[in-house]
């Protein structure tokens, strides 16, 4: 049923953040509010910064709501954390009831804010669980829209409860501002009556690894760009179409490459077009499976003067998919190998940070990595290291990212510092976040540019950070161990349906049938 609203509407906003690596170190209260935990009138202004410290979409969808007429914006929660393990159980709660708590005031519609592959201690689906207890609150008329990151793993209770669902097309992410304006445009529209929207969802029993989902080139990024060329050919029968990669370290039924798309009327069209772009990525199945470089082929490279500048990820250590940030594997390896001329980030370790603060710039010390691990299973990788440096450069963490899916974000890294370790030079941070901008070095005056080898503890979004030095040719993803290694056989999965590809072979698929999104 079209509801036109002529009154300025009244939009709740609203998100639970998380990437949850099922393996990882579970996800409490103080990592949302370490990073983004802000309501009401708070969130309102911090999302209308020209450099908000939240999430991109969240203050781009404010910006363009702004920017095409008139509202009210009902600021409710946002709430943010970096990739960890499970969510607690008391934090997911916490969060709904505070939201239904708030929700009591006329709303005329929602704007969700999520990332789509978060677990809970007692939710395999929260994103699902969460957007179906909105429905149920709101009924069946009041419109709901959301952003996702692409690597969302998508369910039916969450297309069923959703009017407009819309996921990153980057990867690196660097669209979250144009996805956040789209949905904020989809949702005028919905509210003119020009639209009724419905969804489609269609479930590959495809499961591929990280390094697999980049979308400048590769299978990925060519069934991405087939679904927009139909949904231009289509002449507006379709709003929008999102193909998530999924995330393989939830661990969780949802796991596999979704298909969602949003048709502006006709459920038929959608179901078509959804079941035509899956056919194609299951088509391409096999060139989803992509090979590392070995630790020691790497080293080699490193211990190469004569060749072009490189940057090696150290993909199986991935703060932004989990890992701890503290393993020493690769560190341990270089400084082994009297590696020369290498810039190393970023190193998650407040108690080190602070014992070179203390020490003071130009002052050597021993460097004690680790000295703080526990006996837990996610921090099996982080390994002890001692070893004598001297502190080049502080800082107390501050700054703005410059270039790719952090630019223009304001970051607190907390305390930070720059340590010589011979030919390397190592960048030691309080707050634990992936190195996927130059920022990380350049707030101690490094020159990228200067460095023979760079090491990020980054799986992919380091590319847009770092292209203005690096090709893709100058790209090494690294095989080491940790709580995001792209070796999917590594791990002990317990919850992903099976058979699913490429754990299995054989696994089939047969296109799905079924009725439109049900809005409950």
């Amino acid at each position: 049923m079209k509801v036109t609203y002529k009154a300025p509407p009244r939009v709740a906003l609203l998100g639970l953040k998380l990437e949850s690596n099922r393996f990882s170190r579970p996800a409490d209260m103080q990592d949302f509010t370490s990073l983004t935990w802000l309501g009401g009138d708070a969130l309102l202004a911090e999302a209308r910064k020209p450099k908000p410290a939240l999430a991109t979409e969240f203050a781009a969808f404010v910006r363009a709501m702004d920017a095409t007429g008139q509202w009210v914006p009902v600021p409710i929660l946002l709430a943010a954390s970096h990739p960890l393990g499970p969510v607690k159980e008391h934090v997911f709660e916490d969060f709904c009831d505070f939201v239904f708590s708030e929700l009591q005031s006329p709303i005329d519609a929602v704007y969700l804010c999520q990332h789509g592959a978060m677990v809970a201690e007692h939710l395999d689906d929260p994103d699902g669980e969460l957007v179906k207890r909105l429905r149920k609150k709101l009924g069946p008329h009041i419109p709901l829209v959301m952003t996702l990151d692409l690597h969302a793993n998508i369910s039916d209770d969450l297309c069923n409860s959703a009017n407009f669902i819309c996921g990153y097309r980057t990867n690196p992410h660097v669209d979250m501002a144009e996805r956040g304006q789209e949905t904020a445009f989809a949702l005028r529209c919905i509210l003119a009556g020009q639209v009724e929207p419905k969804i489609a969802h269609v479930k590959l029993p495809l499961v591929p690894s990280s390094i697999a989902l980049l979308t400048a080139s590769g299978p990925y990024g060519e069934v991405i760009d087939f679904g927009q060329r139909r949904q231009a050919e289509l002449a507006g029968a379709i709003m929008n179409v999102s193909v998530f990669g999924n995330f393989a370290f939830s661990d969780v039924p949802e796991n596999g490459v979704s298909v969602v798309v949003t048709a502006a009327e006709d459920y038929q069209k959608a179901h078509h077009l959804a079941n035509e772009i899956a056919q194609m990525a299951w088509n391409k199945r096999q060139q989803f499976i992509r090979g590392l470089t070995p630790l020691a082929d790497a080293i080699a490279q490193i211990q190469d003067q004569t060749r072009q500048p490189l940057i090696f990820s150290e993909a199986g250590d991935n703060p932004g998919g989990g890992g701890s940030g503290r393993a020493t594997a690769f560190l341990s390896a270089l400084i082994s190998a009297s590696a020369c001329n290498v810039l190393y980030g970023s190193f998650f370790d407040p108690a080190l940070a602070t014992d070179a603060h203390k020490a003071g710039i130009g002052n050597e010390f021993t460097a004690k990595f680790n000295r703080e691990k526990g006996s837990s299973s996610w921090e099996a990788w982080d390994v002890a290291l001692e070893v004598e440096a001297k502190v080049i450069a502080l800082s107390d963490g501050h700054v703005v990212g410059r270039l790719g899916m952090l630019a223009g974000r304001q970051l607190r890294l907390g305390l930070s510092a720059l340590l010589q370790i011979d030919g390397i030079k190592v960048v030691v941070i309080s707050d634990r976040a992936q190195t996927a901008d130059p920022i990380f070095f350049e707030m101690f005056d490094e020159d990228i540019a200067t460095a023979q080898s760079v090491v990020v503890k980054s799986r992919g979004h380091f590319r847009a950070g770092f292209a203005p030095w690096f090709s893709d040719v100058q790209t090494i993803e690294v095989d080491t161990g940790g709580l995001t290694s792209p070796v999917l056989e590594r791990f002990t999965f317990s919850h992903i349906q099976r058979p699913s590809f490429p754990f299995d072979s054989d696994a089939v698929w047969i296109p799905r049938l079924k009725s439109g999104n049900c809005l409950y």
